[in-house]
């Protein structure tokens, strides 16, 4: 562990008790269970995940998938072209989606909830490549990205062992408790926004995570405030996966109904060569109102890009860039265009 970073607090002793459970949740902001998980179905997962990413060219050829070991030279992220085609690969894999519902993680939510839950059918794998680091998910609450509660529960897990220096997750515990969606400003890395939390006087910056190993769960509410670790590895791909839950009847935004952005597929394309329908659109049995996408915060994050860009900012160049090749015919695109074109600097 880091001398900046503290250890999370281990809740397995709380895992028959509910009560303790949610009062710790309450308080703390966050359930960090050891194996929560069995390590050898992540395991299994892994290695067709790493599988199936060696196969799209992100990995070394002549090593053993599992293993990890990335290609340097194929570095990409969301908001590439590069990283949808092959994320889109691995988003199509069955046993990706299967692992939402496994029921010690789906037993666990409904026991911290207290009523029947859903997962979201908007699945995440996060898959981040070595010595890229500028490109690391900020600090930030889940709500501004994935909306309709702030109840919602994320249950993020590494697939595989995740030492510090892989880049685990890292939270702060008790920020939930602003209650309220924080101010959220432009930032590379996952979902382009960041909150600095040097200027939230409500909140003391104190960072926590751990030495993940695989079967490890780290459960928290909408409002949490947390962050990537950088992945300062030589040459290994961190690989985890980011699955949220909803109580049933509760409100759930109409994009978290849909496959992963990034990945650029409709469900008939991800459910094409699946040997089940047990979970091919299983959210259509639950009765969760829908609401409509709030799309202010990233057209806030989106036009500070365009001021930054103005003042030279080079992280904003690199956002602007991937816009115009992302989707070139897109009026964000034209104005991504359009500053460039005023500040005399290449698109």
């Amino acid at each position: 562990m880091s001398d900046a970073l503290r250890e999370l607090r281990v809740s397995n002793d709380a895992i028959s008790d509910p009560a303790e459970l949610r009062r710790r949740i309450a308080d703390e902001g966050y359930l960090f269970f050891k194996q929560l998980q069995n390590p050898d179905k992540l395991r299994e997962l892994r290695r067709e995940m790493m599988t199936m990413i060696q196969h799209v060219g992100w990995l070394v050829p002549d090593a053993d998938p599992y293993d990890g070991i990335a290609d340097i030279s194929k570095q990409c992220t969301e908001g590439d072209l590069e990283y949808t085609a092959g994320y889109r690969e691995v988003y199509k894999l069955e046993a990706f989606h299967r692992a939402a519902h496994w029921p010690e993680v789906t037993g666990m939510i409904e026991k911290i909830m207290g009523r029947p839950i859903m997962p979201h059918p908007h699945q995440i794998a996060r898959i981040w490549f070595p010595k890229y680091t500028e490109h690391t998910t900020p600090t930030h609450q889940d709500f501004v990205h994935f909306q309709g509660n702030f109840e919602t529960l994320t249950s993020w897990a590494p697939i595989g062992d995740c030492p510090i220096e892989l880049g685990g997750l890292a939270i702060i515990p008790g920020s939930h408790k602003v209650n309220r969606l924080l101010d959220h400003h432009f930032s590379l890395g996952a979902g382009g926004l960041a909150v600095n939390v040097e200027k939230e006087e409500e909140i003391e910056p104190i960072w926590y995570s751990t030495d993940y190993e695989v079967g490890d769960t780290l459960i928290f509410p909408a409002l949490m405030i947390h962050k990537a670790l950088p992945n300062n590895t030589e040459d290994r791909l961190r690989l985890s996966l980011d699955n949220r839950y909803l109580a049933v009847g509760d409100l759930i935004a109409e994009h978290m109904l849909e496959p992963h952005g990034p990945s650029g597929l409709q469900w008939e394309e991800v459910y094409a060569d699946w040997q089940s329908v047990e979970y091919q659109y299983y959210w259509q049995s639950y009765d969760n109102p829908v609401v409509a996408r709030d799309m202010s915060y990233g057209e806030r994050g989106f036009a500070e890009a365009l001021e930054l860009a103005r003042g030279g900012h080079e992280q904003a160049f690199i956002k602007l860039r991937r816009i115009i090749k992302i989707d070139p015919d897109s009026p964000a695109a034209q104005d991504a265009r359009e500053v460039f074109a005023e500040i005399g600097v290449p698109a």
